[in-house]
């Protein structure tokens, strides 16, 4: 925001124009970088350079982290050292936003589970695969044929406080097949660890858990487990439209909209996002709940990785979890495309960039996975 905007809003808040302080407070916050003029709680470490386009980052023990890469590497990196050895190296479809994506780990071994883009013929899947071992050669497969394409491929995974295991997808470019019930594209699918549908899935005999989604990137829960979140990649050029990011609160059996509505529109039988980028562009990715005494002010806010918009994201969510009451963009333009952020055992916040994947400017020692550090 610029100092004749800023100027402007407290002149007009000051002259009884009907502007909330809190209104006016998440503005500053949310077009100013979440500075306003205050210093930066928080310095920003290096872990590891030279990533090739990661992805997900899961952490196996308080040490260590699995990271994927896209053209199909899984990477062991020791956190206190900073060594990595590639595991394993999947077979796959590397074609566009396609290639090993998400990454997650049964309690059991631990196993990891992936979910990877591979080539039948002349087509694109999807496909979940839980594997025996960390070496990533056997394995038997979760859930397969989930449509793919060179966009739109979702591909985040992850074991939620039910043990079960929740998975995006993409539409693949094909809009309509968000509202197809009997097509697992657009989608947000939940299974057993196993591969078995849940009993208690809200449509029978089926891993359908949300549909009407266009490009859903990022799931967490809030503490308690009770509050899903997902982030959502609005539309760029379908119908004429763009922009419209969206974070959602995902309920059993919900439709999102897509490609009938975009944005917050009302509309009767589809549910609404809880905050959205209007006429801008996030790209929002990976996305993490923060909870820990390192930071406290940013205390139960849920963070979101931003590629196009190239920042981190923070914002509060209101108790009842149906309105955003804070937001602020940290990072912005500093680190270019930013893919993915969680929390790791030690509490503090990790970051994957993602400047090598054809889409962002490359700079020295991407890609990288950073850390947020408190400032002593």
């Amino acid at each position: 925001m610029n100092r004749r905007t800023m100027l402007l809003l407290i002149s007009a808040a000051a002259g009884g124009v009907a502007i909330s302080t809190s209104y006016l407070l998440l503005r500053l916050l949310d077009q100013s970088g979440g500075q306003a003029g205050v210093e930066r709680n928080y310095v920003v470490e290096t872990v590891k350079e030279g990533l090739t386009i990661p992805w997900e980052i899961d952490f196996i023990s308080s040490d260590e982290a699995l990271i994927t890469e896209r053209p199909g590497r899984v990477v062991l990196l020791t956190l206190s050292t900073g060594r990595s050895q590639v595991l394993g190296q999947i077979d796959v479809a590397h074609v566009g936003e396609g290639g090993l994506l998400g990454l997650a780990h049964s309690e059991l071994g631990p196993r990891p589970i992936t979910y990877y883009t591979y080539r039948d013929g002349s087509r694109l899947y999807n496909r979940v695969q839980l594997w025996d071992s960390l070496e990533f050669k056997e394995g038997v497969v979760l859930l397969d044929r989930i449509p793919a394409a060179s966009v739109h491929d979702g591909g985040r995974i992850k074991i939620g406080p039910d043990a079960r295991l929740y998975i995006t997808t993409g539409d693949a470019a094909n809009p309509e097949s968000a509202q197809d019930l009997n097509s697992t594209a657009g989608k947000i699918l939940r299974i057993s660890v196993d591969g078995s549908i849940p009993g208690d899935n809200p449509f029978k005999s089926s891993p359908i858990y949300s549909y009407g989604h266009r490009n859903p990137q990022g799931l967490s829960w809030r503490r308690g487990g009770e509050q899903l979140f997902a982030t959502e990649h609005g539309p760029s050029g379908e119908m004429g439209l763009v922009a419209n990011d969206e974070v959602n609160r995902i309920v059993p059996g919900g439709n999102y909209g897509w490609p009938r509505v975009v944005g917050a529109r009302g509309v009767e039988g589809f549910v609404d996002p809880v905050y959205h980028s209007g006429n801008e562009t996030w790209a929002p990715s990976g996305c993490t709940f923060y909870y820990g005494s390192d930071f406290p002010q940013w205390d139960n806010s849920l963070f979101f990785a931003a590629l196009r918009g190239e920042h981190l994201h923070r914002i509060a969510i209101s108790e009842d979890g149906t309105r955003v009451v804070e937001s602020e963009k940290l990072l912005q333009g500093e680190y270019g495309r930013l893919r993915n952020v969680v929390q790791g055992p030690d509490g503090l916040l990790y970051i994957l960039t993602s400047n090598r994947d054809g889409r962002g400017s490359v700079r020295p020692g991407d890609d990288k996975l950073l850390r947020l550090a408190p400032r002593r």
